[in-house]
């Protein structure tokens, strides 16, 4: 039972047999593991045989311990063999993934100084983890592997123009990267900017461009990233550290020259571990994109021949030197023409597929279409002109439903109509046919009352109400502007949540009107004030949304010639410039989403600065042949314009008519 081998068991087997007799119970029982109770009871027992009988059962115990522990022990060996079997073996599978894989010099030199660390390490360490992690990163990373190009612009265009109706200047800037790329392979990518409305399909055109191309799309959403290390990674002294998006997008693609697409750009904002749009301008800038090092990866790693989009809704939020990096492509909002076309090849096939009906089962006519995008959306994209198209699609679900139950009934019920007694709902006996044709009596009885009413007549009947136009994050806009005046000392009230250059912009306005009083026929006596005994309150409607800018100071001059005149605007004029105290008119900015905006609530005439001439060759043809433009250098020919027959006292300008343009 006992290894004679080991020293210390020959040495207590000549002293159990050099004891006598008597002793042997007291030193078994010291020797055992056993409790304080049950040596005591040994020492407790006087005759020599029932000593022995209390000392068997604690070495019997014993042994039985002893022959369990030594069962267990070869399989915890074995086991331990093979975790080192397989920790050996997982080296020497990095350490041949390290020579397969196309490294650089420098980049294989630290991945072989790091494999070398961690043949020392024991495999329990924490740090075994992290330097393994790090060299299957370095592994992973496409040092050499390309996505293959087959430039070909005509299925490049036709692709484009397959999953996107218009966005021509976007295109033609997609088309162009492919020219110069078929001639000069070596060309680095380019860094573009989306900027536009939401839903007028920023993100999917990035999609798209990768698909056209042959390459990896990979998606970056960087809205409310506060953090710089989203961009550049943690430093691998920190417990969880990981390398940044970009270096992650890279080993998910697999590829060393995906498409990129970092969405909602503007969105970022500084916090307390640093400015995440500072980190991109590593990232964005061609002449040190070559050698980005991230934090985690400690070693330079060439973004070159990525191909980075960005998009953004607005540039006032993305820092000047970030936006210095980019090449900015405005994404205008669509027109009607442009979103029934989309409503017909593009929304309505994608929501008869997501909800299981056949062209058979449903068809929308034209007229239903265009009473969705007047009277049901009023925005600069698609979304929720989708999400309508979308409830009309479910609206006839229910009825193909109800069709195939109201079969099983019909055999049964009658000519008349069946009342079912416990719902009091009324079940016809013949199921509705189909195609179920969904025309504008149908889209309002499925969608309720229209959401959008132009009122344009009703709102400019009396005098002191004009139609301005505004430009948000989501699109143009058109703004009504209302002056009423009441007995008073002279002040000038202003209410709509307005910014401090739209008051100043609307003080200037009565300024200007108050030294040219005498042009209008305002009746004021001699040598007396306009604001002589009397308050104006300027009010600009959607008290709720804040407004700031220059560009209403057309509106409010012709607003408060109205009010003071007692003549009515004309109810179709549209208008938008800057003002001065000389009664100037200055070029504003967000044209083409104002034109479409005056064109989406019905309006004729525009009138615009004469100096924003040439942002009206962005304005699709189809809108421009709808208005009629008058491009205005001075504050009066926009009052002539704006009234009926104009003023007789005001001078003749030359009319700068634009139509048909």
């Amino acid at each position: 039972m006992l290894d004679l081998s080991v020293p210390s068991i020959v040495r207590l087997k000549r002293l159990l047999v050099s004891l006598p007799v008597q002793s042997l119970p007291d030193v078994c029982a010291a020797i055992v593991r056993a409790s304080h109770a049950e040596r005591l009871q040994v020492l407790d027992a006087v005759d020599l045989g029932d000593r022995f009988k209390k000392t068997l059962p604690l070495l019997i115990r014993q042994i039985e311990v002893e022959k369990l522990a030594s069962s267990h022990r070869p399989r915890q060996q074995l086991d331990i063999d093979d975790d080192d079997f397989e920790e050996g073996d997982e080296v020497g599978s990095l350490e041949k993934k390290i020579k397969a894989a196309e490294m650089p010099d420098h980049a294989r030199k630290v991945a072989t100084k790091e494999l070398q660390r961690l043949k020392k390490m024991p495999p329990h360490m924490p740090e075994h983890a992290m330097t393994r992690n790090y060299l299957e990163l370095l592994i992973d990373l496409p040092w050499s592997q390309y996505s293959p190009e087959v430039v070909d612009l005509n299925k490049s265009r036709s692709d484009l123009d397959a999953d996107h109706y218009g966005m021509e200047k976007l295109k033609k800037r997609v088309l162009e990267y492919l020219a110069v790329r078929k001639l000069k392979s070596s060309l680095k990518g380019p860094i573009l900017c989306f900027v536009g409305p939401p839903g007028v399909g920023k993100t999917s055109v990035g999609r798209s461009i990768a698909r056209s191309l042959g390459r990896e799309f990979y998606r970056i959403s960087l809205g409310g990233v506060s953090d710089q290390a989203d961009v550049r990674g943690h430093r691998r002294t920190y417990i969880g550290s990981m390398p940044g998006r970009i270096i992650q997008g890279l080993r998910t693609v697999g590829v060393k020259n995906p498409v990129f697409l970092l969405d909602e750009i503007d969105k970022m904002t500084p916090g307390i571990h640093g400015d995440p749009a500072a980190a991109l301008l590593e990232v964005l800038d061609p002449e040190q994109n070559c050698a980005f090092i991230d934090h985690y990866l400690n070693i330079p790693y060439d973004l070159s021949n990525v191909l980075f989009i960005a998009t953004a809704n607005t540039l006032a939020t993305i820092p000047a030197a970030l936006l210095d990096r980019m090449e900015v492509i405005a994404v205008a909002g669509y027109t009607h023409e442009e979103k029934n076309h989309i409503a017909r090849n593009h929304l309505l096939p994608r929501q008869l597929k997501e909800h299981g009906i056949t062209n058979d089962m449903m068809q929308v006519t034209d007229d239903a279409i265009s009473k969705l995008v007047v009277k049901y959306t009023r925005e600069a994209g698609v979304r929720t002109l989708e999400r309508k198209i979308g409830a009309l699609c479910r609206a006839v679900a229910v009825k193909i439903v109800e069709k195939e139950n109201v079969s099983d009934l019909a055999e049964e019920a009658s000519r008349e109509p069946v009342l079912n007694v416990s719902t009091s709902v009324t079940v016809a006996p013949h199921p509705p046919s189909l195609p179920i044709v969904i025309d504008e009596v149908a889209v309002e009885d499925i969608l309720g009352p229209p959401l959008y009413d132009l009122e344009m007549d009703s709102r400019l009947l009396q005098p002191g109400v004009a139609v301005g136009l505004a430009w948000t994050v989501a699109g143009g806009e058109i703004m009504f502007v209302e002056a009423s005046r009441m007995e008073g000392d002279g002040q000038l009230v202003l209410t709509g949540q307005l910014g401090d250059v739209m008051k100043e912009s609307a003080k200037l306005a009565l300024n200007w009107l108050r030294i040219h009083a005498d042009k209008f026929s305002i009746p004021v006596q001699r040598g007396a004030d306009l604001m002589e005994g009397t308050d104006v309150h300027v009010h600009f409607p959607a008290g709720a949304v804040c407004k700031d800018g220059p560009s209403a100071g057309v509106t409010v001059v012709t607003v408060l010639v109205s009010l003071f005149t007692g003549r009515t605007v004309l109810p179709d004029v549209a208008m938008t410039g800057e003002i001065t105290l000389q009664g100037l008119v200055l070029p504003v900015g967000g044209i083409k989403d104002k034109v479409l905006a005056a064109h989406r609530a019905g309006m004729c005439k525009v009138i615009l600065p004469k100096r924003n001439k040439k942002d009206l060759q962005e304005v699709p043809q189809s809108v421009k042949d709808d208005l009629t433009f008058h491009l205005v250098t001075h504050i009066e020919e926009v009052l002539q314009h704006a009234f009926e027959g104009g003023f007789p006292d005001l001078p003749k300008f030359v009319d700068n008519v634009l139509s048909k343009l």
